[in-house]
């Protein structure tokens, strides 16, 4: 989701724009070095009370040829198919991998027998639990004999042993699966949550991978490369025929997550006019990410079985490789490699197709000022580390906080996006519905991130989501858990849209990359054990609800020890980070404003409300105010690749 200008609770947002405007102070520096230049001085792009002439860089160029013209929002309907791929590859598998709860053993001999008699026959009863039958084990017996003698009941005398094929009733899960096919159950029952963590494993790969390809060879090879991936391993998948095939072409699959997506996402936004940016931001996520998975599960019941289904999710990756002739390349990573002209080529597509025209003068003042940040960059020498960040006492705790919050905002997401199978309903219909809470969780967080802060939201919303995840043990399973868990989900998305962009504000800027990758990694390793919680509803179908909200409580409470970044200064320095929010009280809230202290300036880190007259750049983001989950996303990975660029990795 994207939030908007920061304003107070009980300020009108009559300055949207302004902090929308700073995006250009990411680039040139956008590709190469993260949010902002790495020194202990502000770059030159941010304005500042100086009177000097600001520099004429990549958003100075968008008014000219149309903020919002016809080009973008051509570019903005592509970006359609994109983020249905990007809801394709990170849901398929839960579709693939569903096994029916009502299964049991399999007796070649009784076949000609109704499903009721072969159970009453051969698999032994059962008093306690959910399930009248034994599901994983049946009678041993000479089963023509005994049908010879007209047996319908079973001998008391007869042994039990384990089943080595299964049946199963298909009401809840009417075509066949993966785990349906190989018999993904009782014994076996744990691998649906090990492909799964192994494609979060992909993912984690495939992000270092194209990370490095998107630096070196452009955004454009990177995108069709992703999906190209993306295409080959999910074809593959429906070749599968045991579980390390499946778990190897998944593990590649994995390599396609997030980054068959957000490469599309951060081109399109580098074209899209300032203020139009939080529109395309939000709409984009908001509705094509939420129709594609909302319609994931109808597709799913209409292929009527896995291999199909992983064909048709998979096989429109391939329109990816038309890319290259509808999608200009990034043009602030053209310039960040020399390649003036070649960007100057894409703004005349652009002045083409929208009519319009720059001037030559801003040309050429642009120009000039590409090429200086390009030396001012070259001549940079001094590299900063990740461990900064655990050097000082009070930037290490934030550091600490930030990436314990995060993996437990990570994995009670992904842990409630894989529970819709344990809830007692229509896991279909359930996992419709729980997407759709995409879209009024981004038009909330839209209208009130930036009138009431990061810290109480973000804690809010996650206690309320492990509130209502214990609730939902506490009630029949059915519409009641059910109803609750999805309530669960709606709050864990409000809080899942904070969470990077509360890391990427509060850490300073000579780490920020860094560091914000390394809590994006941290994330999907969390995402690696997420299957694994949802596996629990095998011994009690009540404990994945109860380590979700235990998690989410934990996770919310532990925010409130970080200190609120909303209108503030975003920290540059190193020890901007460790004086951040010193003068900041537990129970602050910036809906109550508090009076200004007189040595604001040197206190970093406190409430200050913008004048938009004597103080127009008083405050700094820290990242774009596009910031919905995946432009997030997409500015640490870019970041993040841009210091391994930087350190010649």
């Amino acid at each position: 989701m994207a939030p908007q200008e920061r304003t107070s609770c009980c300020e009108d947002d009559s300055r949207q724009n302004h902090a929308i405007d700073n995006l250009s102070n990411i680039d040139l520096g956008f590709v190469n070095k993260g949010y902002q230049p790495d020194s202990d001085k502000p770059t030159e792009n941010v304005a500042s009370p100086k009177k000097e002439k600001k520099a004429t860089d990549f958003d100075d160029l968008l008014p000219y040829v149309g903020e919002f013209g016809l080009y973008q929002k051509i570019l903005f309907l592509l970006m359609i198919p994109f983020a249905f791929f990007v809801a394709f590859v990170y849901f398929s598998q839960i579709f693939m991998t569903l096994v029916p709860e009502q299964h049991w053993c399999w007796v070649p001999e009784l076949a000609n027998l109704t499903v009721e008699e072969r159970r009453a026959l051969a698999i032994p009863p059962k008093s306690e639990g959910p399930f009248s039958h034994d599901r994983c084990r049946m009678y041993s017996t000479n089963w023509t004999q005994a049908l010879a003698e007209g047996r319908t009941t079973p001998d008391d005398e007869w042994p039990i042993v384990p089943c080595t094929k299964w049946e199963y009733n298909r009401s809840d899960v009417p075509y066949d699966t993966i785990a349906s096919q190989l018999d993904w159950v009782c014994e076996k029952d744990n691998l649906a949550a090990t492909s799964q963590a192994i494609f979060f494993c992909g993912a984690i790969v495939g992000g270092l991978l194209f990370g490095w390809i998107a630096d070196k060879y452009g955004r454009i090879p990177a995108l069709v490369g992703t999906n190209l991936i993306g295409f080959a391993a999910g074809v593959g998948t429906a070749f599968s025929h045991s579980f390390w095939t499946f778990s190897v072409c998944r593990f590649l699959v994995g390599f396609a997550f997030d980054n068959c997506f957000t490469m599309m996402y951060i081109l399109v936004l580098e074209y899209v006019g300032p203020k139009w940016r939080t529109f395309v931001a939000n709409m984009s996520i908001a509705l094509f990410f939420t129709l594609a998975a909302s319609l994931l599960p109808w597709i799913a019941l209409l292929a009527d079985d896995w291999r199909t289904f992983a064909l048709a999710t998979s096989a429109p990756f391939i329109m990816a490789a038309a890319t290259p002739w509808l999608v200009p390349e990034s043009a602030r990573w053209l310039v960040s490699q020399g390649k003036i002209e070649k960007a100057l080529t894409i703004m005349k597509k652009f002045e083409r197709i929208n009519k319009t025209k720059i001037p030559e003068k801003v040309l050429s003042d642009f120009t000039e000022s590409s090429l200086k940040t390009i030396k001012e960059n070259e001549a940079e020498n001094r590299t900063y580390s990740v461990l900064d960040l655990f050097r000082t006492p009070r930037l290490r705790r934030n550091a600490i906080l930030l990436i314990v919050i995060w993996m437990a905002i990570s994995l009670v997401f992904d842990g409630h996006v894989r529970n819709v199978g344990s809830l007692g309903l229509d896991v279909f219909l359930t996992f419709t519905v729980a997407s759709a809470t995409e879209l009024p969780a981004d038009t909330f967080l839209t209208a009130v991130l930036d009138r009431w802060g990061r810290r109480w939201l973000a804690c809010g919303s996650m206690v309320i989501s492990g509130v209502f995840s214990l609730l939902a043990t506490a009630v029949p399973v059915g519409g009641p858990s059910a109803s609750l868990a999805i309530l669960g989900r709606f709050a864990v998305n409000i809080s899942y849209n904070i969470g990077l962009q509360y890391a990427a504000e509060l850490l300073p800027t000579v780490v920020r990359a860094q560091g914000v990758a390394l809590i994006h990694i941290m994330g999907y390793v969390a995402s690696i054990v997420a299957p694994f919680v949802v596996y629990l509803a095998t011994v009690s179908q009540e404990l994945p609800l109860l380590i979700l909200g235990v998690l989410g409580i934990v996770g919310g409470l532990l925010c409130l020890f970080l200190p609120e970044t909303m209108d503030t200064e975003m920290p540059q320095t190193l020890q901007d980070g460790e004086n951040f929010g010193k003068d900041q009280k537990f129970w602050d809230n910036p809906c109550f404003n508090r009076k200004k202290a007189e040595n604001d300036e040197e206190n970093p880190g406190r409430y200050t409300k913008r004048n938009s007259v004597t103080q127009p750049q008083e405050f700094v983001r820290a990242i774009p105010s596009i910031g919905s989950r995946a432009s997030i996303r997409a500015s640490i990975r870019a970041s993040m690749r841009s210091r391994r660029q930087e350190n010649g990795v």
